[in-house]
């Protein structure tokens, strides 16, 4: 059958409407699998049959589902590292933030383009296939509204469409400076919407969607400090217009103090007022819920909420370490995300979202449980799942049906450690210290084949130029 060809940006991609992978090790749901051809139609994986398929590709190493990428504010890629000078002890978040707020004022459309193709590459080279992006760069850099509203969207739905990446794009309401309807800083202005004018960027965005393969769209009430309870239900109602199953993504509980804040205000820890008043459920994901108390805790779970994990950001940033055994002891569901990009690696995002429970509680392997006794392959199979429903994405496992987003393991690298079937991703977490990936599928094209992407010297030499102009 001949390839289609699609044309992705600024390349032109060859899909095939059918096509057959041989994988001598695949991981269907939570049992390993020898010898099995996947066929893929359309992106889609149809059936899954044993032995070697006639014409079938060979995998070149074991095959696992993609990595989703639940949360990310793809700007601050080119931020990393221009906050870790010391102040005596005093920094913090706060004072982070207010560094970053210096830095947006140089960024522009085309900018954020830059840097977002360059983070999705990197994303796609460690294994994530999918991204939600909490967008709330939204204005020019005076911040004026551009004469396209969605304008700065369009920059990451381009990137996204480039890299090849899935795309979950979460537009973010942003109105105030903190609780009680601040007034905004001007460090916050290219963020601020009416939630009128919200909504109009939703329904765009919406619309724009439409013209890019792979991509869907939910909303981000940016947190309760920044939005009041009539400007949330009303987001939340009108993307449930479009979509009732939409995802729908919140800061929650990341400081202390924001914890303090919530409690004068409403008389309510952040989590608790949040169950209270908005109807969660399975589509909402509760970002850096790491402040909570048992019944909060009781309470996501009750509620079907995921509970958005990014430990390589939360611990830059001195946030706190989320409570992870209890959660998934009481079987809740939780996803990973890469946040401000610090690290842009899901091994190093799941193994350390094991050592933190490991030093909290002085014990070893602790993130298993009696039907899966693997640490590494219990926390990769959750987060991909987790991460699946966090952007209501067809993905997060291999099985028929599904959506063809996976990743080929490079056998030369895990041959170097246990690397019998309930060893792989064990290894993989906490013994190797080189990249594993060798290929990575999405919606059953290779953006990533022999650890390559096609675009990345050029989009290395535009992104470091880019960061060249900043540095300045």
């Amino acid at each position: 059958m001949s390839p289609v060809i699609i044309n992705n940006g600024n390349r032109l991609v060859k899909k095939n409407p059918l096509m057959k992978l041989y994988a001598k090790k695949i991981l269907l749901g939570s049992q390993w699998a020898s010898h099995k051809t996947v066929i893929i139609e359309n992106g889609i994986i149809t059936d899954i049959i044993d032995g070697k398929a006639a014409e079938a590709e060979m995998a070149q190493g074991a095959v696992i589902p993609g990595m989703v990428n639940c949360h990310s504010h793809a700007f601050q890629r080119a931020f990393a590292g221009f906050s870790e000078q010391g102040s005596e002890g005093q920094d913090s978040f706060w004072t982070w933030r207010a560094i970053m707020y210096k830095f947006l004022d140089q960024l522009t459309d085309a900018d954020a383009e830059v840097i977002a193709t360059q983070l999705y590459i990197e994303m796609l080279k460690m294994g994530y296939t999918r991204v939600a992006e909490f967008h709330y760069l939204h204005h020019d850099i005076n911040g004026a509204t551009y004469p396209q509203l969605a304008q700065m969207a369009q920059a990451i739905f381009n990137a996204a469409n480039n890299s090849g990446i899935g795309l979950t794009l979460l537009p973010v309401l942003y109105r105030y400076a903190g609780f009680g309807k601040q007034a905004p800083n001007d460090g916050q202005k290219r963020f601020i919407n009416s939630t009128e004018q919200f909504n109009q960027l939703v329904t765009d965005c919406v619309a724009l969607s439409k013209d890019y393969t792979n991509s869907n769209v939910g909303i981000a009430p940016h947190s309760l400090r920044a939005v009041d309870k009539d400007s949330l239900l009303a987001a939340v109602n009108h993307i449930r217009v479009f979509d009732k199953k939409a995802p729908i993504h919140i800061h929650i509980s990341e400081q202390q103090k924001e914890v303090t804040d919530c409690l004068a205000h409403y008389g309510k820890r952040p989590v608790e007022w949040l169950l209270e008043n908005a109807e969660l459920d399975q589509h909402w994901c509760l970002i850096h819920a790491t402040h909570i108390n048992q019944q909060e805790r009781q309470g996501i779970i009750k509620s079907g909420a995921i509970a958005g994990i990014c430990p390589t950001t939360e611990a830059n940033l001195g946030d706190g370490i989320f409570p992870t055994t209890e959660f998934l002891q009481e079987q809740g569901t939780f996803a990973i995300g890469s946040d401000s990009h610090i690290s842009v690696n899901p091994i190093e995002e799941l193994r350390w979202l094991e050592y933190a429970q490991r030093l909290i509680k002085q014990q070893r392997a602790i993130l298993a449980d009696q039907q899966q006794l693997s640490v590494g392959q219990n926390l990769w199979q959750r987060a991909a799942q987790g991460g699946a429903q966090s952007t209501h994405s067809n993905t997060g496992e291999l099985a028929v049906g599904k959506q063809a987003d996976l990743v080929v393991l490079d056998e030369k690298l895990t041959r170097l450690f246990a690397h019998s079937d309930q060893h792989i991703l064990d290894s993989l977490l906490f013994a190797s210290q080189q990249n594993p990936v060798q290929d990575v599928m999405v919606n059953g094209v290779w953006v990533i084949k022999d650890c390559q992407h096609s675009l990345q010297q050029a989009s290395y030499d535009k992104f470091t130029r880019l960061l060249a102009k900043l540095s300045a």
